[in-house]
């Protein structure tokens, strides 16, 4: 119960200080207030807010992934980013935006589903190539073959910039991460995605409990082992694809926020699931916070925040693991 009162309470202080702080201050009370300034109104509902709102939903969407698939494979190096995950959603939301694709009856929902399908594509492959060349499928076969992927498909999204003309500046600065500009329409994107892809993975939370102790073990606790990591590996990719093709590629959320909430509330899934949902949302408004006011008016992209948090926490959990005989 502690860890979802101060998981809740920084979740409140984070959007608190995203919707008040800026070039302008702007009081909360905003919020609520009908008598406030038109200006200070304008710039709560149709700026901040949104932008609060749609780092809440990436951060959160990244967390929760991660902490499955860590939970999927035993390994808290584990996440969308080193997995290869986030790197196939980039390339389906970049083919997108290279291609000027757009089917009709998707509308806006075209990026995200093109993103996702990119996310679930990759996944799939790196399990596949990881299987031939390791059966037993050890986590530094699969994390190595992330890696092989994820340098694969960047060379992809190199040569798609570099015969890119005038979209060069939108796809540059949408692989560099931010939350931007977006507005309501963007939450309004991903939105139904994020609520399905978080919902599969809730509903698997007592199934990767079972999984830590392997699958004979879950299998003889009647799980039905292959349909559950299918189901878990389609929810993960389906809310990295959706953030990735609303905010871009940032990287590391996945990675610290599940590991950090282990490390302070334990390890039960039924639990690390829902509050790396709320401290991943947390997490990403403050960074967002950080991106756009540390040398205002200039903003920072926020993957290049997440990455001065998250490459240490890396490093931490590789040097623990290799001390515990990990990997």
């Amino acid at each position: 119960m502690i860890g979802y009162i101060l998981s809740i309470a920084a979740l409140v202080v984070a959007i608190w200080l995203g919707v008040s702080v800026g070039s302008v201050k702007v009081p909360i009370s905003t919020l609520w207030d009908t008598g406030a300034d038109k200006i200070a109104t304008n710039i709560v509902w149709k700026i901040r807010m949104p932008r609060v709102v749609l780092a809440g939903l990436v951060g959160a969407s990244l967390a929760i992934a991660g902490a499955a698939f860590q939970a999927l494979f035993k390994n808290p190096l584990a996440d969308p980013y080193t997995l290869g995950v986030s790197s196939g959603a980039s390339v389906g939301a970049v083919a997108t935006l290279f291609f000027g694709i757009s089917v009709p009856f998707l509308g806006i929902y075209t990026l995200p589903i093109f993103s996702m399908i990119g996310a679930l594509v990759t996944m799939l492959l790196v399990m596949s190539f990881a299987k031939l060349v390791d059966r037993s499928m050890k986590m530094e076969t699969i994390i190595l073959t992330g890696i092989i992927f994820s340098s694969f498909l960047g060379s992809v999204i190199s040569l798609m910039i570099a015969l890119t003309g005038e979209e060069l500046r939108q796809i540059i600065g949408w692989l560099l991460g931010s939350v931007s500009m977006r507005g309501w329409s963007f939450v309004q994107m991903a939105l139904p995605f994020m609520i399905i892809g978080g919902f599969l993975l809730g509903l698997n939370t007592r199934e990767l409990n079972a999984m830590l102790f392997g699958e004979e073990r879950a299998k003889h606790l009647g799980v039905n082992v292959k349909r559950r990591k299918m189901m878990i590996l389609i929810g993960g990719s389906m809310l990295t694809g959706t953030a990735v093709a609303v905010s871009g590629t940032i990287g590391f959320v996945g990675l610290v926020v599940p590991h950090m909430t282990r490390l302070l509330f334990g390890s039960d899934n039924r639990h690390v699931l829902p509050l790396s949902f709320v401290n991943g949302a947390a997490l990403l408004i403050i960074c967002d916070l950080v991106s756009r006011t540390i040398i205002s008016p200039t903003e920072l992209p926020i993957g290049v925040i997440t990455a001065f948090i998250g490459a240490p926490v890396f490093a931490f959990i590789f040097f623990r693991q290799r001390k515990k005989g990990g990997i």
